[in-house]
């Protein structure tokens, strides 16, 4: 038994004909690359969601007016809404309007910004510590490749050119140093979040 695969221009004639499940089976097919689309430019799964769901309200109008053209390039279609979507959503955000700091008032008097408690400090400075003092157990090679990298910000080719090897090595040191420093944290009991 073969299964015949529905064509995007048949699931479009059948939902405008009355068939609501041909709507569906379309969003269902393209939801995934879609939805990863947005998700991947605006960086935050609620408004990827909100915007993936104003993307197909868009679909199905254009559809139900019988102004969707058929050239055989549906998805493509569909992404080229959701960008748009996309761009006003960002262009938007931006005409939020800025109030300006008169001497009268000033904002700043009234909002409070948020600080870390004295204890959650003190929690994130021993995470620091432990980290540092697990470092120290680390094989000398990688330990060396580690530090620079995130204590001195330096770059993988800084890195391979003053420890004299290949940046694959620099690379591949960096791996197990992390890989090894997992191992110590979970032997050790350190607890890396606050």
């Amino acid at each position: 038994m073969k299964t015949q695969i529905i064509s995007d221009k048949d699931l479009i004639s059948r939902y405008l004909a009355g068939q609501e499940s041909a709507l569906e089976k379309l969003v269902q097919r393209h939801k995934n690359r879609v939805f990863a689309y947005i998700l991947m430019i605006v960086k935050d799964k609620e408004l990827a969601e909100d915007l993936f769901q104003d993307t197909f309200i868009k679909v199905i109008n254009t559809i139900r007016s019988g102004q969707y053209k058929e050239e055989g390039k549906f998805i493509q279609w569909v992404m080229r809404i959701a960008h748009n979507l996309i761009i006003d959503y960002f262009r938007k955000a931006k005409r939020i309007p800025i109030i300006e700091n008169r001497d009268e008032y000033d904002i700043f008097d009234k909002v409070r910004l948020p600080v870390d408690s004295v204890e959650e400090m003190m929690i994130t400075e021993q995470i620091h510590k432990d980290v540092k003092r697990l470092i120290e157990y680390l094989p000398k090679e990688q330990k060396e490749v580690l530090v620079m990298r995130h204590y001195n910000d330096m770059s993988f080719k800084d890195i391979a050119e003053v420890t004299n090897v290949s940046i694959n090595t620099a690379l591949g040191r960096m791996r197990y140093a992390l890989i090894n420093l997992r191992k110590l944290v979970k032997e050790n009991d350190v607890i890396l979040s606050v």
